[in-house]
């Protein structure tokens, strides 16, 4: 009887609970499920937009789309039967493979969405293409086939949890955990942290899941304090300040972040910054860039301006290649180099270059090959006897000025054809070839150069084969055929599709020549550079033609060992770099069509600029290719992402709308007679209040009704409007009855003519008085921005 009474005295009921009612509806009922699975998509989706920048561009967007929207639709379906929370979490991970099945291993699997054993075989490869790109590159990475799987799988595992935190462990304050390790990514790793559309889209869903979990599943302790009061406000503006005051100060607190506020400043800054070259000699990323980072000035005396190597690597096994330091033989000081050429001093030239760093952070020291002195240089640097790459032991190159002297020997194409006699006096991990070459690799090592008759004859022929029309110069093809980076599977793939950038081809020729018994190792720098118009003075060399390069000027080249004459630089890789005077000649003397006659290919002259083409990926991929070659599964149109940012904003904005509807609806669907009425005195309160007119806490039903039918929004009580005041007056008189009156069997009388009996009929008749009598601003306010359900949440 005090529950009734209590009610009576609010004027309000706990949607599906009567005044005889101790039962709350289950979760899983009408609406509730699909609405906390388009919470749940949209938070996910939107927290996985700050993966821009992460990964490059957004080919990786449409697939996991695809995972989000399919998992947690396909939980929300089975919630809706009533499935049990054992089955519905266990039905999200069938779905998940399924779709991933579908999305990347179609062509492998079972009826395309189940596992096989080829397809398991695929996952393997596809995980470990993600391990190197990993290791081997800096962000943004390019979204290959591997790196993609790993993103939708971690997705859709996210999308479970969040789930299953939301709705059967009744924890939705908890979920957001998930939205958070999404972007614990951009937060560590992207100069703009998260930004703020993917923040923001991802708290709209987290805010949806609240008020989804709110509504659908109250917690009875909190039903007397459901209204906003004073205390409630002073409370949240306390913590809102308090949150506020912390994200400004714990940053200042804390060492290792950077300037400003979460999300777009706060990011943790673990590993320093860098501006520079990366040493793991995938330079996609570099070259990808729309500008260049990293400018290097140099002025020099050589008649051609030279390439700058940082450093080289030479052991090619295992999967994922980069430069082994030495550190335990490295030799400190940089006055004097001990030369390596075999070459007399005579047959060298000497060449002087005077070298400004700027803002180029690396540990590498860029210089011409190869140095035999280098002075100006702050810090310790050590060189390493092999290589004579040059390092810093406790500084970088940022900011440094120095001046590098070099020999350059003078090679001819006679020259190099003498050089016949097997390589003796040098390391034999430039000789090693490693044991897991592929196949293709080593058939066409011998099918190209196997016939030659001398080391000198072997290089010009792979040479002349990766420069040949059957290659071309890609930096995507590699990027959408999954074999971006280095390693001896990158180099098979290479091998197979024929395009790629320098680091493929300059990986290809190291280890085809090294087959064939030649040694090799690839040096990593920058390509020739290019004219400033300006001239620097150099103490005893006079005013010196100035050139720079920056990131994407980025190269990567091969170095070959002939005997009695040491390392020597080739350029397989087409439209980059300059080609050697010692190859011209004899290239074009054996293909007179080669492009290696090109006058943009001649030494000292710019480089020239080759259409991009694209390989057909890999079927295990699962990715489609439209008739331009471009993977059409990871391609994202901007028409179509605006589409995609549209559709989630008019959802968003539909939120409340679809809310107050699953709420009446469920209000006048066929209910035992006790709680008819309840149902139907708060939907009468909710119309008023969508209205403009909210019962208040202390307010009687019958005040209610008064006021409702005082304040002109059912108009004048004459005419065809008089119909809706009868129904106010009888919906106040029979929630009376109900809450304060003896239970009966039927709670409806015959009142005249126009009482009727069935109360969604007289709801019907307010609903409409209401409508008609509403301006235009009013009615959509009512039916767009509903106060009965914006009050609430």
């Amino acid at each position: 009887m005090s529950a009734l009474l209590d009610r009576a005295t609010t004027g309000r009921n706990t949607p599906g609970q009567g005044p005889q009612d101790t039962g709350t509806k289950k979760p899983g009922m009408g609406v509730q499920p699909w609405l906390m699975a388009f919470g749940i998509a949209v938070g996910v989706a939107g927290a996985a937009l700050s993966l821009n920048g992460v990964l490059r561009g957004w080919a990786w967007y449409p697939p996991l789309l695809t995972v989000v929207a399919g998992v947690s639709f396909s939980v929300a379906a089975l919630r809706s039967v009533r499935a049990r929370p054992v089955l519905v979490t266990g039905g999200g991970f069938v779905v998940l493979i399924a779709i991933t099945n579908l999305i990347f291993f179609r062509s492998s699997s079972l009826l395309g969405i189940f596992p096989s054993a080829q397809s398991m075989d695929a996952v393997g490869e596809a995980l470990r293409r993600a391990n190197e790109t990993v290791i081997s590159e800096s962000v943004p990475v390019a979204p290959n086939a591997g790196i993609v799987l790993v993103c939708c799988v971690a997705v859709g595992v996210l999308v479970i949890l969040i789930d299953a935190l939301a709705v059967p462990l009744a924890m939705p304050a908890t979920s957001g955990l998930g939205f958070l390790a999404i972007m614990v990514a951009p937060a560590l790793l992207k100069p703009q942290s998260v930004g703020a559309p993917g923040f923001l889209t991802a708290a709209a869903g987290f805010l949806i899941i609240l008020g989804c979990s709110h509504w659908f599943a109250p917690d009875a302790r909190l039903a007397a304090d459901s209204t906003r009061n004073p205390g409630q406000a002073r409370r949240a503006l306390v913590t809102g300040g308090a949150v506020l005051a912390a994200s400004l100060i714990v940053p200042l607190a804390i060492p290792g972040f950077t300037q400003g506020t979460f999300p777009q400043g706060s990011r943790l800054n673990t590993w320093g910054t860098a501006d520079g070259l990366n040493p793991m000699i995938s330079l996609g990323n570099s070259l990808r860039a729309p500008t260049g980072s990293g400018r290097i000035s140099y002025a020099t005396n050589a008649t051609n301006p030279p390439y700058l190597r940082s450093v080289t690597v030479d052991t090619f096994s295992g999967e994922s290649w980069g430069p082994d330091d030495r550190e335990g033989s490295r030799r400190p000081g940089t006055d004097r180099f001990d030369n390596d050429s075999s070459l007399a001093p005579d047959a060298q030239v000497r060449q002087v270059t005077a070298v400004s760093a700027g803002n180029f952070t690396s540990p590498y020291l860029p210089a011409p090959y190869s140095p035999d002195s280098v002075s100006g240089l702050t810090g310790q640097w050590t060189w390493d006897p092999l290589t004579l790459s040059i390092k810093g032991t406790d500084t970088s190159t940022r900011g440094q000025q120095y001046t590098v002297e070099s020999s350059t020997p003078v090679l001819s194409a006679e020259l190099l054809a003498r050089a016949s006699a097997p390589p003796t006096g040098i390391s034999g991990i430039f000789s090693a070839t490693p044991l897991d070459v592929p196949d293709i690799v080593r058939t066409t090592a011998q099918s190209v150069a196997g016939a030659e008759q001398n080391p000198y004859d072997k290089a010009l022929a792979i040479q002349r084969y990766l420069r040949s029309g059957q290659f071309t110069y890609s930096l995507d093809s590699p990027a959408q055929g999954g074999y971006d980076g280095n390693g001896l599977s990158v180099l098979a793939d290479f091998l197979t599709q024929k395009s790629g950038y320098c680091v493929h081809f300059s990986s290809a020729m190291a280890v085809m020549a090294r087959l064939e018994g030649i040694p090799s190792r690839i040096a990593v720098g920058y390509a020739p550079g290019r004219l400033t118009g300006n001239t620097v003075a150099v103490d005893g060399e006079g005013e010196l033609t100035e050139y720079e390069v920056d990131s994407r000027d980025a190269h990567a080249w091969p170095e070959l060992y002939f005997e009695g004459i040491g390392w020597v630089p080739f350029e397989p890789t087409p439209s980059r770099g300059v080609v050697p005077d010692y190859t011209i000649d004899a290239l074009s003397s054996l293909n007179p069509n080669s492009d290696d006659q090109a006058p943009d290919l001649a030494p000292g002259n710019p480089e020239a600029t080759v259409p991009t083409a694209t390989p057909t990926p890999s079927a295990e991929a699962g990715v489609g290719v439209d008739s331009s070659g471009t993977a059409s599964g990871f391609r994202l149109a901007p028409a179509l992402l605006a589409v995609a940012m549209l559709l989630v904003v008019l959802a968003v904005l539909g939120t409340p709308r679809l809310i107050r509807s699953s709420r009446r609806l469920r209000r006048e669907r066929p209910t035992p007679s006790p709680t008819a009425v309840p149902l139907a005195w708060d939907e009468l309160q909710d119309l008023g209040a969508d209205y403009g007119l909210p019962s208040l806490p202390s307010e009687t039903p019958r005040n209610y009704s008064q006021r409702l039918r005082d304040s002109g929004l059912l108009g004048e009580p004459a005419g065809v409007d008089n119909a809706a005041h009868i129904a106010v007056a009888t919906l106040a008189a029979d929630f009376e009855r109900t809450a304060y009156g003896r239970p009966v069997e039927n709670t409806s009388a015959v009142r005249g003519d126009l009482m009727v009996d069935d109360l969604v009929v007289r709801l019907g008749r307010v609903r409409a008085s209401l409508a008609g009598n509403a301006g235009r601003i009013q009615h959509f306010r009512s039916q767009w921005l509903p106060q009965s359900v914006l009050r609430r949440h």
